[in-house]
Formats: structure tokens, C-alpha cells, sequence
């Protein structure tokens, strides 16, 4: 059964489940991991959605205000054995319920274009492709999405 627990960057799930995403990104971002890996860093996030199943933790995703009416939604992973089980559209959606009862109206997130099942994901929720922003324009291997809460 899949529990989702609200809570924040220093759920020791979390962190252990971002040492993962961060093996992973290793792998597929290739070259480019260092570019991106400048701006995932643990710093407070107050807003991090934990995905459980049978007391095991096997996704998270976290938000972090952009603007006063856009969120940034960050550091989204799932274990490869949970893969294919809707654990991150569960996690997203939960965090995208959370952004709305904080009034912001809007959800925005980047990932690398070689994020093929990631595209898929956001794509199957109804985020739309935007320009990129902040530290991703000109960026050519970012892919920027954008979603009206």
C-alpha cells in the first residue's frame, strides 16, 4: 500500500533517497552532471513529500517557492523497483495540492533532456514546455515545464 508523508529536507528518508537520485543523475546526465548539480543542494526545503510502500521509503519530491505565485518543484525520484507503480504522480500531485493551499498558482520544474521517463511523467500530468528559466536558459540538454494549479 502507498503512504505519503508530508515533511521537510531533513526526513532521514529523504536525504537517503537523494544520495540515490544523485548515484543516478551521475550516470544519466553524464558530462553535464556538475552543471546541474550546483543547484540541488540540501539546503532547507520546508515542503518534501515522502512516498512509502509497505513502510519502505521509494519516492520523494520537494517544492520550493519561485516567486509569490509559482512553485519549483525539485530533487523528484523514485526507486527503480517502485518505478511503474504511480508513486510519482502521487508524489507530484500531493505536492501540487499542497502548493495550491499556499495560494501559489503556478508549478514549474526542469530536467535533463536525456530524462526520457521523467518527460513522459510531466507530460502525463499536464505540465506544458516553457521557455527555460533562471539558471536554465541557454541550457540546450534543459527541458522546462510549466503547470497552471
Amino acid at each position: 500500500m502507498l503512504e505519503l508523508i508530508k515533511t521537510n529536507s531533513d526526513n532521514s528518508d529523504f536525504k537517503s533517497l537523494i544520495i540515490q537520485l544523485d548515484d543516478f543523475l551521475k550516470i544519466t546526465d553524464g558530462e553535464d552532471h556538475d552543471f546541474y548539480n550546483q543547484y540541488n543542494g540540501l539546503d532547507t526545503i520546508n515542503h518534501v513529500v515522502v512516498a512509502y510502500i509497505n513502510n519502505k521509503p521509494v519516492g520523494c519530491a520537494a517544492f520550493k517557492p519561485f516567486d509569490k505565485s509559482t512553485v519549483e518543484i525539485k530533487r523528484m525520484f523514485t526507486t527503480k523497483a517502485a518505478r511503474g507503480q504511480g508513486v510519482a504522480k502521487a508524489v507530484l500531485n500531493l505536492l501540487e495540492i499542497w502548493a495550491k493551499q499556499l495560494d501559489y498558482q503556478y508549478s514549474i520544474l526542469e530536467t535533463g533532456i536525456r530524462q526520457l521517463e521523467a518527460i513522459q511523467l510531466y507530460k502525463s500530468c499536464n505540465y506544458k514546455i516553457t521557455d527555460n528559466y533562471g539558471q536554465y536558459k541557454g541550457i540546450d540538454q534543459s527541458l522546462c515545464f510549466k503547470k497552471e494549479l
